[in-house]
């Protein structure tokens, strides 16, 4: 018992240690029907919160709170086997803050494509078992079946799982059209319908994206670089 606790308290599995505690007191709540498992989702992939950046990374289909327990799942037991295979036998002193920070890069590193396709795999039982979790379904792809009709709204289903049908809701000028593939960008609570971009468009909207935070990032390093020489 000793050694577990040693193990469980050295840097970096202690980390998981605390963060897996915490994911087990929320499914707790959840199963206690005091927390919503669409805890972290918003009506919109606009913006960078959590949801918008699980889905850039694969994880769309599946809640992101489920999503990030299966990441941290996985990474726990990276590193777990990385401290017991090797760290916990290396006399590594003060070094072990540096290696143990290296290991929790490599960890998630290693650790997000296979929760990434273990969520995938799993996201059509989320379809059928938890039809009432909506927004999850953001960043996942569609294929309209029926022409948008006068109130512009369209009947589509999910490209990976055609058995679930869900309804769009165009603007003019951007109407789904039959047998076009899209993305779900928006929920429409009270409409219990969705907002969607060809797919096309998507693509490039995320590259568009991603450029701009480097540069902003690159901008914002540059400044930084400016001020201190000055």
């Amino acid at each position: 018992m000793e050694t577990v606790r040693q193990i469980a308290l050295s840097f970096p599995v202690v980390v998981f240690s605390v963060l897996v505690a915490l994911a087990g007191v929320y499914w707790l709540l959840v199963a206690l029907r005091l927390a919503r498992v669409e805890c972290f989702e918003h009506d919109s992939l606009k913006g960078d919160h959590l949801a918008s950046t699980l889905v850039a990374l694969g994880f769309a289909g599946v809640p992101a709170s489920f999503a990030l327990t299966v990441l941290l799942v996985l990474a726990a037991a990276i590193t777990l086997g990385v401290e017991l295979a090797v760290l916990r036998w290396l006399p590594l002193g003060l070094f072990r803050i540096p290696v143990g920070v290296a290991v929790l890069w490599g960890a998630f590193a290693l650790a997000s494509p296979l929760a990434a396709a273990l969520c995938h795999a799993l996201h059509r039982w989320f379809h059928r078992h938890a039809p009432q979790h909506r927004r999850c379904l953001l960043g996942e792809k569609v294929e309209v079946k029926a022409q948008a009709d006068d109130d512009a709204a369209a009947t589509a289903v999910l490209v990976d799982d055609p058995q679930r049908q869900l309804r769009l809701h165009g603007k003019s000028g951007d109407l789904p059209q039959a047998g076009e593939r899209r993305v779900l960008v928006k929920y429409l609570a009270g409409e219990d319908a969705y907002r969607s971009v060809p797919e096309s468009e998507y693509r490039e909207a995320r590259a568009h994206l991603s450029r701009l935070r480097l540069r902003r990032r690159n901008g914002s390093e540059g400044q930084d670089g400016a001020a201190t020489s000055s």
